[in-house]
């Protein structure tokens, strides 16, 4: 459970960082993404679960 909500933190570190350092691309990623059909956010959401669920099994197998 520690192991989740560091993860959580983590990614609210690198999102925060993302918008602080580069507010205009975050504001035009937003709109983007509010544009975006429902289905592609679905298949965007789902390909970037995967890709975590890989790189965090990638990590913990390599002992990272």
């Amino acid at each position: 459970m520690a192991e989740l909500v560091a993860a959580i933190g983590l990614a609210l570190a690198i999102e925060g960082l993302f918008c602080a350092a580069a507010p205009d691309a975050a504001r035009r990623a937003m709109a983007e993404a509010a544009q975006a059909t429902r289905e592609r956010l679905r298949l965007t959401g789902i390909v970037t679960a995967v890709l975590g669920v890989v790189i965090v099994w990638g990590a913990r197998k390599a002992g990272l």
